[in-house]
């Protein structure tokens, strides 16, 4: 695993930087990795990570866990 830079918070990526570590991104997200995930192993916000992402042009998953109603025959009435 490429490691990234360790930032904290509210330092900015050098430019040349950026891109490198938004690629490495990009590259775990693609691989099944969250975005949680991510944030921690890398240490950085959700916020950041998402942005990140974007500029690497990720094409988001649709989030995980338990639909609404799933598997209860209803919408979570009692009886």
């Amino acid at each position: 695993m490429t490691n990234v830079p360790s930032l904290p918070r509210g330092k900015r990526l050098r430019d040349e930087e950026r891109s490198d570590v938004a690629a490495e991104l990009l590259r775990r997200y693609n691989s099944g990795k969250s975005i949680r995930d991510i944030c921690a192993e890398t240490g950085y916000s959700i916020g950041r990570v998402r942005r990140l992402l974007e500029e690497a042009g990720v094409e988001f998953r649709r989030r995980g866990g338990a639909t609404r109603g799933s598997g209860r025959g209803g919408r979570g009435g009692r009886g």
